[in-house]
């Protein structure tokens, strides 16, 4: 006869189950978030800022970080505490505003696909040599099978990890083999040698703006975490995934500044590839090409979750999001089939309107933490917090003017 088993010995082998699966939602929420802000633009960013300004560009990078932390705590919280997605609070405090919100993000997310597409094609020419438009259908079709399989929630939680872990730990090997001043780049974080507020207004909105905001809020809730009781763990995953940003975009910036630091020229149509070249052979030249698809592989896969995420509801069954996610990525890779890439006009474009997104997102936001408990189940909202948030939304407020000056321009 087998022995019987208690209730007792068998709830805690469910309780850490169920623990595990909490904690490894996070992570894959965090990185999704991380993942998100890291795409082509943000290499090319990076690269560019760090040849303009050196080791002044540290102090673009600690400021930018400060922000994002401040915006994502609020996000986070508000969505995490209420359990209603950013379209939802927003078509609750105002009808119809969550809709036109969704709108925004859904078009400007389509548009910053076809560049993710494009650059995760750049990035297998790269690393194998095949060509940009096989490379950029290539790793869709790999995007698509995370969304297709039975369990595409954990799927996606491990493939951010994973390739998100890889980026580090690459990005860090060429950081250590270029060399960089880092007492030069520690002392300009605290007292720079140039301050330019263009560049830091163009990194927060690059690391926060548009879908990016919410990729990380969005994909904790779906997988069944929110509530006040679960706060603590909330804010937890919001800063460490903003450092998680800021350690990737450290130490880019090192292993470029490591490279211009030695006298190195960069001129080719690809800074960061000949960065990396210069920095470590033939084998930099190939780690970039990974390090680029990882790139914008996690940002197809941010870009088209949370896009989905806004045009759907908490009630729309998994299987039929999973569809329309895949209906939203090879869409994105026929119009990169078509034209090569997106037209610059409209990724300047869709950039600006996610300067624009930013704000009145935010302030939905904000507006939910400071008058409308109810939504947030009776739940006190921290007054300290309230208060960098209203800081952190009149700088995007800010950022918003300088978009509308961009969309301006190109309407002229």
């Amino acid at each position: 006869m087998s022995p019987s088993v208690s209730p007792t010995t068998v709830k805690p082998d469910k309780t850490k189950r169920l623990k595990n699966k909490h904690r490894g939602a996070l992570l894959g929420a965090m990185f999704l978030m991380a993942t998100s802000a890291v795409g082509p633009g943000f290499i090319v960013q990076t690269t560019t800022f760090t040849v303009q300004l050196g080791a002044a560009f540290a102090f673009a990078i600690l400021v930018s970080i400060l922000v994002d932390i401040a915006v994502q705590l609020n996000v986070w919280r508000v969505i995490g505490v209420s359990g209603k997605r950013a379209q939802e609070l927003a078509n609750t405090v105002l009808p119809g505003a969550g809709w036109f919100l969704a709108a925004l993000i859904f078009l400007g997310g389509l548009v910053f696909n076809v560049g993710n597409v494009a650059g995760a094609g750049l990035g297998l020419n790269v690393l194998l040599g095949i060509d940009p438009l096989l490379g950029g259908i290539l790793s869709a079709a790999v995007a698509i099978a995370i969304f297709l399989s039975k369990r595409a929630g954990l799927a996606l939680d491990k493939i951010v990890v994973v390739l998100g872990a890889i980026m580090i730990i690459l990005i860090g090997y060429v950081a250590i083999v270029s060399q960089p001043p880092l007492g030069e780049a520690i002392k300009n974080a605290v007292i720079p040698d140039n301050i330019d507020f263009l560049i830091i207004t163009t990194l927060i909105g690059g690391t926060i703006g548009g879908y990016i905001t919410y990729a990380g809020a969005h994909r904790m809730i779906d997988a069944g975490i929110s509530g006040p009781e679960n706060v603590g763990e909330i804010t937890r995953s919001s800063v460490l995934g903003i450092i998680i940003t800021g350690v990737i975009r450290v130490l880019l910036f090192l292993a470029i500044l490591g490279v211009v630091a030695g006298g190195v020229a960069l001129t080719s149509d690809n800074l960061a590839a000949e960065a990396f070249q210069s920095a470590a052979g033939e084998l930099g030249f190939r780690v970039f090409g990974v390090i680029l698809w990882a790139a914008s592989i996690t940002s197809v896969i941010g870009a088209a979750y949370t896009s989905i995420s806004f045009v759907t509801t908490q009630k729309t069954s998994p299987r039929v999001r999973s569809i329309a996610t895949c209906v939203f990525i090879a869409v994105s890779t026929l119009v990169f089939s078509l034209i090569g890439q997106a037209p610059a006009t409209l990724l300047i474009m869709a950039g600006a309107v996610n300067g624009l997104i930013l704000p009145v997102g935010f302030a939905v936001i904000i507006w939910v933490a400071w008058r409308r408990r109810d939504l947030l189940g009776g739940y006190v909202y921290p007054k300290w917090l309230l208060i960098i948030g209203v800081l952190a939304w009149l700088l995007t407020v800010f950022l918003g003017y300088q978009s509308l000056g961009g969309l301006a321009k190109l309407w002229v």
